[in-house]
């Protein structure tokens, strides 16, 4: 009896030692074990021989790719919650599925996100590179290094979904009044729970509140949704924290406020043009500003493999020709 050819799944990143392992055992799987990121050419010829591609935020995975005559892919299992890397209508269209991970990094972004409005306003970067960089310190003093404290401010949620609303939780232990803008109020439990006030107006929002958290994906509907117009609405002694997309902000007119004082600073672990980072953006935290991180949010060893867990769970079940648990579909974007 013919033994059943097991399908090629190409994966285009390093992934977890344990979730490499368990995708070698039941597939025929492509592993970059440099994780050196793939160039277009070889995006393109894995699309012509795969069963399976396994991207990351990284893969541009486009229209033009999609549409090569000799695409083979059946599946796209994207690891990552977000998949604006990939062209899902042109997917969609070529009767490919698209999945994503979803539900298991919202912890470790919402972390990640209450780590940054509290080290803005108490400038704990910018303390800490007084110590790692050589720079002198001249010993305690009442008025040396003051920040802001955060209890009794408002914080503004730009996406109430399953983060916004898990850094909703956590920003209201520290004492900040929760208010959010969202496509739609979320449910009056929800609400109450969380002491949150809804705005429909993004605008009026932003012109009120202290600290502005952006939580939501970047689709063709949020890019640059704190554009130029937007960014000079918010108050000159308020902050803004980003670990959703670098998309959302027009970050050129973010530099240019920031740099004229006109936003009293900003916590971004991404950026509009990864992995470039605006060499102004550096100066700015240099001068303590702003605080970087290298897109962090979700960096966590727990998260990770949990992604590719996800990642298999909807390989195994897509290749049993069942519906997988995290398919995308176009009208959900």
């Amino acid at each position: 009896m013919p033994v059943k050819k097991k399908p090629l799944v190409v994966v285009t990143r390093k992934l977890p030692d344990s979730i490499e392992t368990r995708m070698r055992e039941l597939f025929d799987a492509r592993l970059n074990l440099d994780d050196t990121p793939m160039t277009p050419e070889q995006l393109a010829e894995a699309v012509r021989t795969a069963d399976v591609l396994v991207p990351t935020v990284t893969d541009e995975i486009t229209e033009a790719l999609l549409n090569d005559p000799e695409c083979k892919l059946r599946l796209i299992a994207n690891f990552g919650n977000g998949v604006d890397n990939i062209d899902v209508t042109a997917a969609h269209a070529r009767g490919i599925t698209v999945t994503n991970t979803p539900k298991v990094l919202t912890e470790d972004t919402a972390d990640m996100t209450m780590a940054l409005i509290l080290a803005v306003p108490r400038r704990l970067i910018e303390g800490a590179s007084i110590l790692t960089e050589g720079k002198n310190w001249p010993g305690w003093s009442p008025t040396w290094m003051l920040g802001h404290r955060i209890g009794g401010k408002r914080l503004g949620i730009i996406g109430m979904g399953r983060i916004g609303q898990a850094v909703a939780r956590r920003a209201r232990a520290f004492g900040l009044q929760i208010h959010y803008h969202n496509r739609r109020p979320v449910a009056p439990v929800i609400a109450d729970e969380l002491g949150a006030t809804y705005w429909e107006s993004l605008d009026q929002m932003l012109a009120r509140m202290d600290i502005i958290s952006v939580n939501c994906p970047h689709t063709p509907a949020t890019f640059h949704l704190l554009s130029a117009r937007r960014l000079k609405l918010i108050r000159k002694d308020a902050y803004i924290v980003n670990t959703a997309r670098g998309e959302v902000i027009d970050e050129d007119t973010l530099i240019k406020l920031l740099e004229a004082g006109e936003i009293g600073g900003a916590g971004l672990d991404v950026f509009e043009n990864e992995p470039a980072v605006s060499p102004k953006l550096v100066r700015l935290a240099r001068a303590g500003k702003v605080a970087l991180l290298p897109h962090m949010g979700s960096a966590t060893i727990e998260g990770r493999v949990e992604m590719g867990e996800k990642v298999i769970i909807n390989i195994r079940t897509f290749l049993d020709n069942h519906k997988p648990p995290d398919r995308v579909l176009p009208s959900m974007l």
